[in-house]
């Protein structure tokens, strides 16, 4: 794909305006409940345990619902492709399923892993597994202060040592151990707040790379990580997959912020995407060696969403530059989904769903790549055969 550099940051004050000012009216809507709801699935008992999932918005199944956050995606039109709520918003940020429904669902669990936060995350209900992802979170404590709340992975990881607790009141202790180590899967997708929301953003980041180096700063995301992947292995998780940094210099919103051919991407939030890329798979086989009974799996999601953004006619696609739901500039990419968005007509025919997201039908593909797919895009095993290991 043809790029060329340019600042990946850099919005008017008056797009900044409107952002605010949109998210502020849309928090004022009634919160949504987003509790894990059966699956129509033929493939119960196929060995899957739980799967707790950790992240941000591209995972987050509904927890900022209960949080005052600006960042939020229970209003319409989400979730209107969401056959569980029929067709109703569950602050899933897309139409329809994230990649961890469609994984759940591919790997024989009865029900969407329930959000953390949710009312009716007790019980027996957990043990399909738990959502712990929350939009603007990051991996880095400072990450996404522009949103006022979020649980950052530090929380997350915090809130996992709870269940982990819950296990053993539900199974015993030497069950709950072999259930979580054996039988469940932890998936971790996090990383792009950090830079888009942190390193990068306007304002907040000024004096962090006056101080920090860019391989400073992505240094300080892996120290971190690695502390909350070794914190779940202590608490007996031993099947992992973690995700790459997507392509976020060709998202939307940076491809309308700084007013880029369609056939353009922000080099520097690429750049950096790749730079911390490179480093997370050597942590990964680091700890691989290091952490007796572990598995650590690489999913290499930057190239499956390149793939699907440079080659997009090939799977279907209409468009890969524009939101099928959202307003602002040429892409739709400044102000996020909504009531007031303008909205495509055929949503699965847009590799976006709104200014930041992947539309239902776009993580169908990437989703089935992890499960299925070769050692180019998820290494060493892929997770259908995770799963059985």
């Amino acid at each position: 794909m043809a790029t060329r550099a340019s600042t990946s940051s850099r919005v008017s004050a008056m797009d900044m305006t409107l952002y605010f000012a949109f998210f502020f009216l849309l928090t004022l809507t009634a919160s949504v409940e987003a509790a894990g709801r059966g699956v129509n699935n033929d493939n119960k008992g196929s060995g899957l345990g739980a799967s707790f999932i950790f992240g941000d918005s591209l995972v987050d199944a509904g927890n900022n619902n209960y949080l005052s956050t600006l960042s939020r995606a229970n209003m319409k039109p989400n979730g209107i492709d969401f056959k569980a709520s029929g067709g109703n918003p569950t602050g899933r940020f897309t139409n329809g399923r994230t990649i961890g429904d469609i994984v759940g669902e591919e790997l024989g669990s009865a029900n969407y892993a329930v959000p953390f936060l949710a009312p009716n995350a007790k019980g027996k209900a957990l043990l399909a597994g738990v959502n712990y992802a929350s939009g603007g979170g990051g991996i880095m404590n400072a990450t996404g202060r522009i949103f006022v709340n979020r649980l950052g992975m530090d929380v997350q990881v915090d809130f996992f040592n709870i269940t982990r607790k819950q296990f053993d009141d539900l199974l015993g202790k030497e069950k709950a151990k072999e259930y979580i180590g054996k039988k469940s899967i932890f998936s971790i997708t996090i990383g792009a707040n950090d830079f888009l929301n942190n390193y990068l953003f306007p304002l907040l980041s000024v004096g962090t790379r006056f101080s920090q180096t860019p391989d400073d700063f992505i240094g300080d995301m892996l120290e971190h990580l690695r502390d909350q992947l070794t914190r779940l292995y202590q608490l007996d998780a031993r099947k992992f997959v973690i995700g790459n940094v997507g392509p976020i210099g060709c998202i939307p919103y940076q491809k309308t912020i700084n007013q880029l051919d369609e056939n353009e991407c922000v080099d520097l939030a690429n750049k950096l995407a790749n730079q911390y890329n490179v480093r997370l798979k050597s942590l990964l086989e680091e700890l691989n060696k290091k952490l007796p009974g572990a598995m650590f799996v690489h999913a290499n999601v930057y190239d499956l969403v390149m793939e699907l953004i440079t080659n997009y006619d090939k799977y279907g696609f209409k468009s890969a530059t524009k939101a099928c739901c959202g307003n602002g500039g040429q892409y739709a990419g400044i102000i996020p989904c909504g009531p007031t968005s303008s909205l495509c007509e055929e949503r699965d025919k847009y590799v976006f769903w709104d200014p930041y997201h992947p539309s239902e039908a776009a993580n169908v593909i990437i989703a089935k790549q992890l499960l299925y797919g070769d050692t180019k895009v998820i290494s060493p095993v892929n997770l259908s055969k995770l799963r059985d290991m």
